[in-house]
């Protein structure tokens, strides 16, 4: 018997406050028409006061719920993927248990940056192949605005908050890549890169949590390359090709990243999922909203192979092969 962990309800949430590139013009030497060339954003979320991650976190997760048709009392375990906490301590996965009413199971949270929702999704899949769950709620769920640095015009208008969530389950298959669920995964990180992408604070060096620092262009230079290459893996391993991918759902960072990657895959962009004009860069929140937006919208169907990739702090990517 095979066991895959199969996707059973899908859900997002977005803060109600939306922000257009115009907002930033007054406070910053920058343009609408310079952030869309650079970036292919046109408005981003940003959660109000008082709203915090594991409060976006656990309206996906309620939204996922409807969608499945289960209830709290359903789920075993829930991983969070967020690099915004809420506190230090506890979890936001803790938090989000309480706020729906999960009075049973575990929670914990996964922090790869803008890859955390791939390595979640991995951690969730060792955990039902393994028997310690049944069902496992998976969320991405950030609060980027409230890390940037509203001075650096490279960086805070790129950034949005929001969540997005998965429920899968352990379900039995014959074994082979025409089953439904996670079908492979490719993880990988290389410290050797952390200051092209951090924050300078955190609780053992400054005592508060600093402000998000990057190097564009040494990034994006780095990001392709891995992607494609991660994606590849994660592909070849299922025995798929790449003109067996229905949809390739990328980490949102960047509309030229998106493109160049697609390029190097050789897959036309009519077939890559794309929400960064709406969103901005949801880190480990991305992936799950373009899931969540896809299969809402009727573009990702029952059956369909999807090829999520990301690339993250740390650096931190991976990527994932999911038959929906």
């Amino acid at each position: 018997m095979t066991l895959r962990s199969v996707v059973v309800g899908y859900g997002h949430y977005l803060p109600e406050k939306i922000v257009p590139n115009s907002a930033f013009e007054e406070s910053l030497d920058t343009t609408d028409e310079w952030i869309r060339s650079r970036s292919g954003i046109e408005r981003r979320h940003f959660a109000a006061e008082g709203q915090y991650t594991s409060d976006l976190a656990a309206e996906a997760a309620q939204a996922t719920l409807v969608n499945s048709g289960l209830t709290a009392d359903d789920i075993d375990a829930i991983v969070v993927a967020t690099s915004t906490p809420d506190l230090t301590f506890p979890s936001v996965a803790t938090m989000v248990q309480e706020k729906i009413g999960m009075t049973k199971g575990f929670g914990f949270d996964v922090q790869a940056v803008c890859a955390g929702f791939v390595f979640a999704l991995t951690t969730a899949n060792g955990l039902l192949l393994s028997g310690q769950a049944k069902r496992v709620l998976v969320i991405g769920a950030e609060t980027f605005s409230r890390i940037m640095d509203w001075t650096d015009r490279g960086t805070c208008v790129l950034f949005g908050d929001g969540a997005g969530a998965l429920i899968l389950e352990a379900q039995e298959a014959s074994g082979e890549n025409t089953d439904r669920g996670i079908l492979s995964a490719d993880l990988n990180s290389d410290g050797r890169y952390k200051d092209m992408l951090f924050v300078d604070g955190g609780v053992s060096t400054t005592g508060h949590c600093g402000k998000l620092r990057m190097q564009g262009n040494a990034l994006f230079r780095q990001a392709v390359e891995k992607l494609a290459s991660t994606a590849s893996k994660a592909l070849e391993t299922t025995g798929l090709k790449h003109e067996d991918v229905d949809w390739v759902v990328p980490h949102q960072a960047n509309i030229r990243i998106i493109q160049g990657t697609a390029k190097k895959l050789g897959v036309p962009m009519e077939r890559v999922i794309v929400t960064v004009q709406d969103h901005g860069n949801t880190s480990a929140a991305s992936i799950p909203l373009a899931l969540s937006v896809g299969a809402a919208s009727g573009k990702i169907k029952q059956g369909d192979l999807c090829l999520t990739e990301a690339i993250g702090g740390g650096l931190a990517w991976g990527a994932v092969t999911l038959r929906w």
